[in-house]
């Protein structure tokens, strides 16, 4: 709307936040009076959301520092205060989900598996759970994937690896299931993330064959 008035600046809402209030001051310019009282309804609008949205912001991280579920949630890799306080809020009770791979499921950040010939394959996430949550976990993720590099972490090895196997994208997702498995688990038992943490091995189920079993 400005450019139509020969008054054009800088892409972005940072350059224009800058620049806005003294356009709207200087009578010198090409603005007629019908569009700049339209300019500074929009500009005190602008201010007021920007207002509302600060005092969310300032509740969320309140949340996030107070609530002993949301600061352990806020621990894990990809995972921030808003990510945090959502998960918490939404959840509420964790062991409502009988494991880790059900409250994955229930986010919808399983794949879907295609069966044929005796050979699973998987397709991609099935997108059926809370898509806010959701989307939430992958856009932390894709960040933790991006600076994975700078990290030593298991973790973030891992991802690093998968990033060149499969790609970022693919990732970013993994890395987001993994988050949803381990806060369950976290939460679930009360206990504290570790990036370093080496998970034991299934214990092997030594059976004998059904002709050797005696009565």
């Amino acid at each position: 709307m400005l450019a139509e008035f020969g008054l054009v600046f800088p892409k972005g809402p940072e350059a224009l936040r800058r620049v806005l209030a003294e356009v709207l001051e200087d009578a010198s310019n090409e603005l007629p009076g019908i569009a700049r009282l339209a300019l500074q309804r929009a500009h005190e609008h602008w201010i007021a959301i920007d207002a509302q949205i600060g005092w969310c912001d300032q509740r969320i991280a309140e949340h996030a520092r107070t609530d002993e579920q949301a600061r352990t949630a806020a621990t894990l890799m990809g995972i921030g205060p808003i990510t945090a306080s959502a998960l918490v809020a939404s959840v509420g009770d964790f062991a409502q989900f009988a494991n880790a791979a059900q409250f994955g499921a229930w986010l919808g950040l399983v794949p879907s598996q295609h069966s044929t010939g005796g050979k699973a394959r998987l397709g991609r996430i099935t997108k059926r759970g809370d898509e806010y949550l959701r989307t939430l976990l992958i856009q932390g993720a894709k960040s933790a994937v991006m600076t994975a590099g700078k990290r030593s972490d298991r973790i973030s090895q891992w991802l690093l690896q998968l990033k060149q196997r499969a790609g970022w994208q693919k990732a970013a997702v993994a890395l987001a299931n993994k988050n949803a498995r381990i806060l369950w688990a976290v939460l679930t038992r009360h206990g504290r993330y570790d990036p370093q943490h080496v998970p034991e091995p299934p214990a092997r189920r030594c059976c004998l064959p059904r002709a050797m079993v005696t009565t």
